[in-house]
């Protein structure tokens, strides 16, 4: 296994999506939009008896910021952006979800990188049942923020929603 497939967060894909996710925040912020760039330390599927979908973990700082954003009475987070970037063959995925409060214009933005091998059963799930659940959380904590997807296949290579609805 390579630095890269056990630590992602390493890649230089990662580094150009959390750039990304910056310039997309900064165009928030120019609409008069408060936006929170999240930086995971850890993206993994989690699949248990109450959880499944994708365990994000960040920092007890900028979870207690996501927490208080989305705690607040007048936190409605139902609309998303999510930007995918083609994984060119590997099996390692890229994507940004855009959490969006259209009321009271936040987003919080939610870089993600995934291996397509360990979280397919997590992701076929998911096409089932049309929603992908990421669960934010701090890295040694059991608290949790969830943000709900409706189309699953966003996260997703073309090639392997079709693979994926043939078996």
């Amino acid at each position: 296994m390579s630095d890269e497939e056990s630590a992602p967060t390493t890649a230089p894909e990662w580094a150009e999506l959390l750039a990304d996710a910056t310039a997309i925040a900064d165009e928030y912020r120019g609409h008069g939009w408060e936006a929170v760039v999240l930086e995971p330390g850890d993206v993994e599927p989690i699949e248990s008896d109450d959880r499944v979908g994708l365990r994000v973990a960040v920092s007890p700082d900028e979870y207690d910021l996501v927490e208080s954003v989305v705690g607040s009475d007048d936190g409605r987070f139902g609309s998303a952006e999510v930007y995918y970037r083609p994984a060119d063959g590997a099996d390692r995925r890229f994507a940004l979800a855009v959490e969006r409060d259209e009321t009271s214009e936040t987003a919080i933005l939610v870089p993600l990188t995934y291996s397509i091998s360990d979280a397919r059963s997590v992701l076929e799930r998911a096409l089932h049942e049309e929603e992908l659940l990421l669960h934010v959380r701090p890295e040694s904590a059991a608290e949790w923020v969830v943000f709900s997807h409706d189309d699953p296949s966003l996260f997703l290579e073309e090639s392997d929603v079709r693979a994926w609805s043939e078996d």
